[in-house]
């Protein structure tokens, strides 16, 4: 079986304002994702790591390389794919149930499957109580776990996910981290999440790939060898966890500065 995901020499490059010159913001990537596999990437600002996940979406497409998805070139418009950004970019003049049923309606799905499976996935992320709810009634994490259940209830093969709780507090993150991975857990499917957390990277995946500085390369991949399930309040005070960020940290730190 092919890998679910596979970047063969993947360079991608912007004009300049002037269009005298090409920008390179993700330079030869080599990297391969299995199935079912939970990968994270972290890295500086502006080294491509956003840039890399609209590449598999299909919405640019690289300078040299290719990029493949289960063994075929990508293209734009796949219904297995699942794209969460950081903002959950609910339609405020739909309820939550109606937000999640969205991508559903778009996929031609009857009525009462869309009602069903829509309250299904909004109960796995513990939100079925405010089904009826609009967005300008719920917290900011609440609504986050509507995106969540929206993006879920496709049943993406592949979801791409670009810093989905940046904009959460600290306890609040954790909740809906904690939601999104008993959701993920039921379907298994892989997943990709960009984030500048490296604690969040740590909790939440199976490896973290560490990118230079722009032009970004690959510097690192780390295995996360932490068991699943995983109960995410109590890992933060676990000496592998500590160990584990901190061996992030040194890797980056020098693309930092």
């Amino acid at each position: 079986m092919a890998p679910a995901v596979e970047f063969d020499g993947v360079t991608v490059g912007f004009p300049s304002p002037d269009r005298t010159e090409l920008v390179v913001a993700a330079s030869e990537i080599d990297l391969t994702i299995e199935e079912g596999q939970f990968l994270a990437i972290v890295g500086p600002s502006g080294c491509g790591k956003t840039t890399l996940m609209n590449v598999l979406a299909g919405l640019i497409q690289p300078s040299r390389g290719a990029a493949r998805r289960y063994g075929a070139d990508v293209r734009p418009g796949p219904d297995d794919l699942g794209y969460m950004l950081a903002r959950g970019g609910l339609c405020p003049w739909r309820t939550a149930r109606k937000n999640v049923e969205f991508g559903l309606e778009l996929r031609g799905v009857r009525r009462t499957e869309r009602r069903d499976r829509a309250m299904e996935a909004l109960a796995e992320v513990r939100m079925e109580d405010f089904a009826d709810s609009y967005p300008s009634q719920l917290s900011n994490g609440m609504r986050q776990r509507v995106a969540i259940a929206r993006t879920m209830v496709i049943r993406p093969r592949l979801l791409l996910m670009d810093e989905p709780f940046s904009a959460l507090d600290a306890q609040t993150r954790l909740t809906v981290q904690d939601s999104f991975l008993r959701a993920w857990e039921q379907q298994n499917a892989t997943v990709i999440l960009v984030t500048h957390d490296l604690g969040e990277a740590v909790l939440m995946a199976d490896r973290v790939a560490v990118m230079t500085a722009r032009p970004g390369r690959i510097k690192r991949d780390l295995v996360i060898d932490l068991e699943r399930p995983r109960d995410l309040g109590e890992l933060r005070f676990d000496q592998r966890y500590t160990d584990l960020e901190h061996e992030l940290w040194l890797e980056l730190r020098s693309e930092i500065v």
